[in-house]
């Protein structure tokens, strides 16, 4: 009986047998062995069942993974032996096989569980540490594999903490080192950076208690490089043809089914494809489909390699239709792609499936007489995006990419399947905010991962108002836009409703948010994302790297807030709680006066007037969106090419501000005359794309019978808000003063600021009470701790803006210490009313960031609780912020007959005031006034 162990042990790994027949046949008789024979021939027999069980085979590559009757054997033999850890090892190797066959996570987390086990139960002292090492190593891998199947950081970063979870020998370091760089590519590319991730190698070594090392690796899935070493794209049709002539040979003298033989007929089938590229020879593609139809019988149905061969008959299948126009074989390649598609594996090859589809697909409906393929064809395309869109093996910023592309041509093919594609992507955009786990990661990512998905809300919100859903699209454009703000303010959100009904519940969720608010604006160290473990040094106490730490409690902190919010929503009227906000009350943005939504689509552009009734619709001109795109563009190089108070810079503004007032002032205008709007009226502007960095509320000058010069904000007080919520929030009633408000004042006066001095003159003459913090005064922790303490707060000091990394914007203090954009936004401030930013760059959006995510300084002063905020679109004049300072706080202070206005409400009527006075008194350039904003209330 052992000898018949023996026998089948050789067989399995010699490959020239049924192995799953064989390994069921092995248990069985060791069962029965330890029931008649002693002990010393159990254990002989049981050493052969786990060399075959446990050798020779691959995560990837094992193309007969064993049965689940022989999965179920080798977990009974586990349980029969516990103390055999070489069983539960191969039921955890067997599992993990399975997995990457069937991507069943239930395998995946019972192969988990056992690993965790041997490394925790382990009893053998003199080789607990080498099962332990074999075990991590094993869950490592898994891990790994599972990551990029996905593409989820959550198990990229779970494959880390595994990693870290063993102590590494020296002969390990080649593991670790290839782990590493494999998981730094993964993390590199899920957050918007690096280079495609290729898979090599790394081998898991077993105890060898048997004197064997089977390998567990990843293979690379297509592309390999061949024994001879040469690299198939690099070679001639002849190199090609006679590596094709050796593979054949050696075809013949291997057994079918054998993992040779398949390996053979892959390598076979690479070559093949190679020479149909470089040839297009009609005979190579008989022959190609020949060995890849031998192939695809050949192959196990299941797992990744079941996957490949059916993509490259349909792409040999397509090339063959070229030549002999055969419909039967576009049909087919149709139908393989259609098959791959609506598996699990198949989906996670979405991006390989699509292009040869789409290209099956229009050559069969270009080949064909009448539209007798038409209607498959869009069915078949509807198909496919609805299915890579809710993939989820698939990345969420590949779905999302997906869906956009959906929404895309649904829109172009008139499908009534628009709304639902446009509905997925906006909420798998919405996802994507917390797709990396702090602010800089989060920018980072929306920067690289949006793409045609920037333009989302906007296109969305233009066909809404195609099909006059206006309310839908002002509901959309709220939902699309400063997502980060959005996302940060939700952690703030009051929970005094709360409170009344559940404490308890009130209390845990004030907790968890301040907690996902802490993580969310924490900087990592030297602000990176980069992973770096084996003696670097960056490792924190416990042993994992940083961002890996960082995410992982991001996400269970987001578990626990998605739970608690379910349970909130069952309470009663707490049905819509931290709902998107509806039109009825986005409606209330315009209660002080109308709010002027401009949205930017290469679909259709329109101006939206939110008032107190239903919207008003401003229909644009033809070829409104490539004139604003224009406008910004002259604008941002001009800027670029010359100095600010330079003629061409000058030249450059005056022309975009009267194309501007053509393109937008003069509709507007009119529109607003027509709905009885005053002139002198409260207006706000929350514009979209390109208009967040045009200067609107300059427009002009607009045509007069005087031949006086007049701009927009000469007949109406302009503001800007970044999102109809942000607008909102600034009402919302506070503490009304019953007294004068005091004023922080911080200012850092130097050579390049002399205007400074005069500037603190002005303030510290104010009837109000001034602390001011200059020179070694102003530091960041004392600014922080100032502006808590005063309704009001002046900045006079440079600003400055870092290319590509808004949440560096900063106010420059003493020395080299800076109040960065973050330091704002981590403060609370309870009694903050009105800033005065009296610096460059305070209102400007950095390069290469997202003009709709509205970053910028007086944005995040906004968040923070300011009711209004006055920036700057650019570099400012020193000598300018003396003199509107003066002339602004004279205006607000003393606005006859408005005492019972506060004071942050009449900020823009008195920026308006003071900049024209600028304009008219000092006769400055057009940069000069134009400069100057107001955002809020």
């Amino acid at each position: 009986m052992v000898s018949l162990v023996e026998a089948f042990c050789i067989r399995t790994r010699l490959g020239s047998g049924d192995k799953t027949q064989d390994i069921e046949d092995m248990i069985a008789l060791c069962d029965e062995l330890k029931q008649r024979g002693p002990a010393y021939f159990t254990n002989r027999a049981l050493s052969f069942l786990i060399l075959a069980v446990s050798g020779g085979s691959s995560i990837s590559g094992d193309l007969n993974p064993l049965s689940d009757k022989s999965i179920e054997s080798l977990r009974g033999a586990s349980m029969r032996w516990p103390s055999c850890l070489e069983f539960s090892f191969a039921l955890a190797t067997s599992l993990t096989r399975r997995f990457t066959q069937t991507l069943s996570d239930d395998d995946y987390n019972e192969a988990v569980a056992i690993v965790n086990r041997i490394i925790v139960s382990s009893s053998r002292e003199d080789s607990a540490e080498l099962w332990s090492n074999a075990s991590s190593t094993l869950l490592t891998t898994a891990a790994l594999f599972r990551s990029d199947l996905y593409g989820n950081p959550e198990y990229a970063e779970e494959a880390m903490s595994h990693l870290h979870s063993f102590r590494c020998s020296s002969s390990d370091d080649g593991f670790r080192r290839h782990v590493v760089e494999c998981l730094k590519e993964q993390r590199s590319r899920l957050f918007g950076i690096g280079r495609p991730l290729v898979l090599q190698e790394p081998v898991l070594r077993t105890p060898k208690v048997f004197d064997t090392s089977p390998s567990l690796h990843l293979d690379p899935p297509r592309g390999k490089v061949p024994e001879s070493g040469v690299v198939m794209n690099a070679c001639s049709p002849e190199t090609l043809g006679a590596r094709i002539h050796l593979l054949n040979e050696r075809l013949l003298t291997t057994s079918p089914g054998t993992p040779l033989y398949l390996d053979i007929l892959d390598q076979l089938v690479d070559l093949y494809e190679t020479k149909v590229s470089l040839t297009g020879n009609v005979t190579d593609i008989k022959e190609a489909i020949k060995y890849c139809r031998l192939l695809l019988r050949s192959i196990p149905s299941g797992g990744l390699p079941s996957t490949f061969a059916p993509i490259s008959l349909a792409r040999l299948l397509e090339r063959a239709f070229e030549h002999t126009h055969r419909i039967e074989d576009i049909n087919e390649s149709i139908g393989l792609l259609r098959g791959v598609i609506k598996s699990p594996m198949g989906q996670l090859s979405c991006d390989e499936v699509f292009p040869v589809l789409i290209s099956s697909l229009q050559k069969r409906d270009t080949s064909s007489h009448g539209n007798q393929y038409i209607t498959d064809t869009i069915e078949i395309v509807e198909e496919y995006f609805s299915l890579a869109a809710d993939s989820r093996y698939s990345s969420l910023p590949s779905r999302l990419r997906h869906s956009c592309n959906w929404a895309q041509w649904s829109r172009v093919a008139r499908r009534p399947s628009v709304s639902t594609a446009y509905e997925k992507a906006m909420s798998l955009m919405e996802d994507l905010v917390t797709f990396a786990p702090n602010l800089q990661s989060q920018h980072t990512t929306l920067v690289a991962k949006l793409g045609k998905a920037g333009q989302l809300p906007v296109d969305y919100a233009s066909h809404l108002i195609h099909i006059n859903q206006l309310e839908r699209a002002i509901e959309t454009l709220e939902r699309g836009r400063a997502l980060l703000w959005s996302e940060l303010r939700g952690f703030r959100t009051s929970v005094d409703q709360l409170y009344a009904a559940d404490p308890f519940l009130a209390q845990t969720f004030t907790a968890i948010n301040r907690d996902l608010e802490r993580l969310t604006m924490s900087v990592l160290p030297s602000g990176k994302t980069e992973l770096q473990v084996g003696g670097t040094g960056s490792e924190d106490s416990e042993g994992a790297d940083p961002f890996n730490r960082l995410l992982l409690k991001q996400r269970k902190l987001l578990e626990a807030r998605g739970m608690l919010i379910s349970h909130i929503k069952t309470l009663p009227s707490f049905d819509n709680f931290l709902s998107t906000p509806s039109f009825d009350n986005l409606r209330s943005a315009a209660s002080c006066g109308p709010v002027i939504l401009i949205n930017h689509s290469k679909y259709r552009s329109d101006i939206l007037i939110l008032h107190h009734s239903s919207p008003s619709l401003i229909s644009t001109s033809e070829g409104f969106y490539d004139r604003a795109t224009g406008l910004k563009d002259r604008l941002l190089n001009a800027r670029r090419k010359s100095n600010l108070d330079s003629e061409e810079y000058e030249s450059t503004l005056a022309s975009v501000l009267l194309d501007l007032y053509g393109l937008v002032g003069q509709p507007v205008i009119d529109r607003l005359h027509e709905l009885n709007i005053p002139e002198q009226s409260r207006v706000w502007w929350c514009p979209t794309s390109v208009f967040c960095s045009l200067p609107l509320h300059a427009m002009g000058p607009i045509p007069s019978d005087d031949g006086v010069k007049r701009y927009f904000s000469d007949l109406y007080i302009p503001s800007y808000t970044s999102t109809l919520s942000a607008l909102i929030e600034s009402r919302k009633p506070g503490t009304q003063l019953s007294r004068r408000p005091s004023l922080l004042l911080v200012a850092q006066p130097d050579q390049s600021l002399p205007g400074v001095r005069g500037e603190i003159k002005v303030i510290q003459e104010l009837d109000i009470k001034v602390e001011r913090l200059s020179r070694r005064n102003a530091t960041s922790a004392a600014v922080v701790e100032g502006l808590k303490r005063h309704e009001f707060v002046h900045f006079a000091c440079h600003g400055i803006l870092e290319i590509g990394k808004p949440f560096d914007a900063s106010f420059k203090l003493h020395g080299d210490d800076r109040l960065t954009l973050l330091d704002i936004v981590h403060s609370r401030l309870p009694t903050a009313e009105f800033a005065f930013l009296s610096a460059c760059h305070t209102a400007e959006l950095t390069e290469e960031s997202i003009d709709d995510e509205g970053l910028h300084l007086a944005a995040a002063l906004q968040y923070c609780g300011f009711r209004s905020v006055v920036g700057t679109m650019w570099a400012m004049a020193d000598t300018d912020g003396r003199d509107v300072s003066r002339w602004f706080y004279q205006s607000m202070l003393s606005q006859a007959g408005e005492e019972e206005v506060p004071y942050h409400e009449r900020s823009a009527m008195a920026l308006r005031d003071a900049v024209r006075e600028l304009r008219d008194t000092k006769h400055v350039p057009l940069e000069r006034w134009v400069n100057f904003v107001h955002y809020g209330a």
